[in-house]
């Protein structure tokens, strides 16, 4: 039964906020308490669902000029920690570390950015950071994490949730996980390749 895994809080942020709705409505019918940055917990707050700030658990603000908004222990630890493993939830305790079981992230749009202008600065800040490290750290939990790299897979998560509400088995963490790493390969492939022009 371990196998099944219950999604209670869900950081989110993404680039692209276009069929997120339903989404967070079927999650937030659930009860999962929703977790955010700037422009998404903006978006989420209003739709009318209560979102507690990235900076408010970090204590940390958005900083040079959003390139660091997510990156801090108290989110990579939420999010990479093993609920199995006693030590993990030692100190997660000690360090106020909240559990965090599910990602929506959707990634800056580099390749459009690539094809859209030729000026280097614009290009070089739609690498994303944040998201592609929250997408790793999530598919590497995907025992007790469920990852959703890009909007693309909003329909497939909110099917689940619809059918069996917001619980998850191993096997559809792992698909998850698998769709994770296509995305994060598609993603630096194309960041390799403009580089390599």
């Amino acid at each position: 039964m371990a196998e099944i895994k219950k999604i209670k809080t869900a950081l989110v942020s993404v680039f692209h906020k276009d069929g997120l709705d339903e989404l967070l409505a079927e999650l937030h019918k659930n009860g999962v308490k929703f977790l955010s940055t700037g422009g998404t917990q903006s978006f989420i707050e209003s739709l009318g669902y209560p979102c507690q700030k990235v900076e408010d658990l970090t204590t940390y603000p958005s900083i040079l000029g959003g390139r660091v908004k997510t990156l801090h222990p108290k989110v990579f630890g939420g999010i990479l920690g093993r609920r199995e493993l006693e030590s993990d939830q030692q100190e997660m305790a000690k360090y106020e570390i909240p559990e965090i079981d599910l990602v929506i992230v959707d990634l800056y749009p580099f390749e459009e950015t690539v094809a859209s202008t030729n000026d280097e600065p614009t290009i070089i800040e739609k690498i994303d950071i944040g998201g592609i490290s929250l997408i790793r750290a999530a598919a590497k939990n995907f025992n007790d994490v469920v990852i959703i790299p890009s909007k693309a897979e909003y329909k497939p998560l909110l099917d689940i949730v619809k059918a069996q509400g917001a619980e998850t088995t191993k096997e559809q963490r792992k698909h998850f996980a698998e769709r994770a790493f296509a995305t994060s390969s598609h993603y630096d492939t194309a960041i390799h390749n403009y580089f390599a022009k």
